[in-house]
This record gives C-alpha cells, structure tokens and sequence, in this order.
C-alpha cells in the first residue's frame, strides 16, 4: 500500500510519467535521430544517455531557479543558450576523458542541443514548477530516455557484432547481422520497440499521426 500512496504523490505521478507514461522516446516520439544514430553499441548508448540527462538536470537547475525573472519573450532564447552551455561542457569533457567515445558519437553529441526533449521539458515544466519537482521531472525523463537506447543498443550490439561492452558473448560461429549496426536496421527495431511498448502502456496514437 505504501507503494502505491508514493505513486500517487505529485513526485510519484512526476516520476512514473517521464519514465513511462509520458517516455519521451516511445510516447512523446522524441529524440528518435540519437536513438537510430547512437545504439548501436552499448557503451555509446550509455554515454548519450547520461549527457542528456545531465543536461537535463543542469538546465532544469537553472531555469526553475531563474524561472521568476526570465522574461517570457526571450525564454526560448534563453533555453538555448543554457542548453547550448551544459551541451558543451559533455562535449569537452567526452573528448577529454572519453576521446573513443567521443569518435564514435561524432556530432550527435553536439546535437544534443536540438534534442526536443530538453527545450519540451524547459518550456513545459522547468519554467512553471519548484526546484525539487523540476529536477524530479528532468531526472525521470532523462532515464526514460536512457533506458530506451540501454535496451535498443544491447539487442543492436549482440545483433551486429556478438558482442556487449566489447566483450564477446555470441559463439564463434555467430553472424553478424550487418544491418543492425546501420541506422536502418536501427529504425526497424525502433519500429518493433515503439509497437511493443505503446500496446503494454495501452497508448493510442493521435488523429492525424504522430
């Protein structure tokens, strides 16, 4: 019983819609160009994952925080040049400590920017919640987002090279499934996964499409 009062706590409803009710990637169609270009390994997944959920976390921070003073005809500049800052701070900090990594991401790192999940959760929530629920919201969005590439690149990754991290896992007479390791068989398994996870969490898409 205790479990389901936290739920139905406004920091539980926060909690359960940004990873599953309203996940960004399998309900709200976002960020779908990362979740094709990045998972296609597992360590890249993670990476991605993380950066974008520390820049959600650090854009959250800031806006909810300033969200009294910023003039609401220049907030959306505003988000930018905060997103803009925190996106370049994984950047650099990738190329110091991750140079491999950061290789393999290439510019989708910097694309970070022009990830609609963070200006959606800025504009949506940061800028009209408290502090605490706005760093709750960032939080469960950013691992709803990070879950999904976690799940896309460990299938991707076994798939195209038999292997997980790196470390060989399929017998030696495996295939590898070249496809798997290129954006469209991404896109398919996308495809799979958003018709799997839609029809568990019952959602119906929208008239017109998504």
């Amino acid at each position: 019983m205790k479990i389901y009062r936290l739920i139905y706590t406004r920091a539980g409803r926060i909690f359960v819609n940004g990873v599953w009710k309203d996940n960004p990637i399998f309900c709200m169609i976002l960020g779908i160009c990362s979740t094709l270009a990045v998972t296609n390994r597992v360590e890249n997944a993670l990476a991605m994952g993380a950066g974008v959920t520390f820049v959600l976390l650090a854009t959250s921070l800031l806006i909810s925080s300033l969200r009294k003073i910023i003039p609401a005809r220049i907030r959306m500049i505003t988000y930018m040049l905060v997103i803009s800052t925190f996106v370049i701070c994984v950047d650099r900090f990738l190329k110091a400590y991750f140079p491999r990594i950061s290789e393999q991401l290439g510019p989708y790192v910097g694309l970070i920017i022009t990830n609609c999940i963070l200006m959606g959760r800025a504009e949506a929530f940061a800028i009209k919640n408290p502090l605490g629920y706005s760093l709750l919201d960032a939080f469960s969005c950013g691992l709803g987002y990070s879950y999904t590439l976690l799940i896309l690149s460990v299938i991707r990754e076994i798939l195209a090279f038999g292997t997980i991290l790196g470390r060989r896992v399929m017998p030696g007479t495996w295939t590898n499934w070249v496809i798997m390791a290129m954006p469209a068989g991404g896109f398919v398994l996308l495809a799979l996964y958003l018709w799997i996870m839609r029809n568990l969490a019952k959602l119906e898409p929208e008239k017109g499409g998504i």
